[in-house]
């Protein structure tokens, strides 16, 4: 890989004021980079607080100024640096905090040589599948996401269940009476919907994993499409009052849903480029965060 000119870094602000270790690894990458000619930028919460406001910008603007950034943060900070960086083909390391971190490439005892690494071009890109979803109200497209993980159709508010209708390529799949369905990528297989029962899939292989959420039946369960099919979701409210439905994007923004609004999702031209330094595979990773380790 080529060698990177600028580098942004992206900072939990909360980790970064619950957690002194957080604070002392991002003040020594900025020292590193520095001292190897490096333009540095850092999301302005977190440039604030680590007393380096003339680096500050915010977060969208790191995808356009740098040329990998380094997420310091779980899985929930990657994932929303990937919905920015993702367009603007911009590769991410994470570096893992000590959450659960499916998606982070080190942790902070690695994080100098990592970066050492990354400024002399030696490391590997992992591209992820994204999701694209359209909300169509009375046949127009209201508004459009970009998901790493899943794009989710739940109630909200009510407990009270949705009766959900999925097609796939235009055909009728199935109608469930359920809390909601998940429409997951690989990388998602991981996250909400194997909580929900979904099967976990490889992260390159080429599929969209449709997983429904409680459904009021024993004989619902998790179907996996083509990477290439289109899947829309109508969801319709049971007995009175109505309960909202509403749809989620990687479990962090959130799009209230109207009665006959369909939600159409389908493989993103858009894929997330993870950095990846070589210090083990998808099954070695599996392995060690689900602990699947020999007694």
């Amino acid at each position: 890989m080529t060698a990177v000119a600028a580098v942004g870094l992206n900072v939990n602000v909360e980790k970064l004021h619950a957690t002194p270790e957080v604070a002392r690894l991002a003040r020594e990458a900025v020292s590193l980079l520095e001292e190897r000619g490096v333009a540095v930028w850092i999301n302005r919460e977190s440039a604030e607080a680590l007393g380096h406001a003339a680096r500050g910008i915010d977060e969208a603007e790191l995808a356009r100024r740098a040329g990998v950034i380094v997420v310091f943060g779980g899985d929930g900070t990657i994932l929303r640096t990937a919905r920015a960086a993702a367009p603007q083909g911009i590769p991410i390391l994470g570096v893992n905090l000590g959450a659960f971190g499916f998606l982070a490439e080190v942790d902070g005892p690695e994080l100098e040589r990592a970066l050492h690494r990354l400024l002399e071009g030696d490391y590997q890109l992992d591209e992820r599948m994204m999701l694209r979803a359209r909300v169509e109200q009375s046949g127009r497209a209201a508004q459009e996401f970009l998901a790493l993980n899943d794009i989710v159709v739940t109630k909200s508010g009510y407990a009270r269940i949705l009766k959900v209708r999925t097609a796939v390529n235009g055909e009728h799949l199935a109608t469930h009476l359920a809390d909601g369905m998940i429409v997951a990528t690989p990388t998602g297989s991981t996250a909400y919907s194997l909580s929900a029962g979904g099967p976990i899939v490889h992260p390159a292989v080429d599929v969209i994993v449709l997983t429904p959420i409680c459904a009021h039946t024993l004989n619902a369960r998790a179907v996996v499409v083509s990477g290439a099919d289109t899947v829309t979701i109508r969801t319709e409210p049971i007995g009175s009052p109505s309960p909202p439905s509403i749809l989620t994007v990687d479990g962090q923004e959130g799009f209230p849903l109207q009665g006959g609004d369909d939600v159409r999702v389908e493989r993103s031209p858009h894929r997330t480029r993870l950095v990846r330094l070589g210090r083990g595979g998808f099954y070695s990773i599996l392995r060690a965060k689900l602990t699947w380790g020999e007694r």
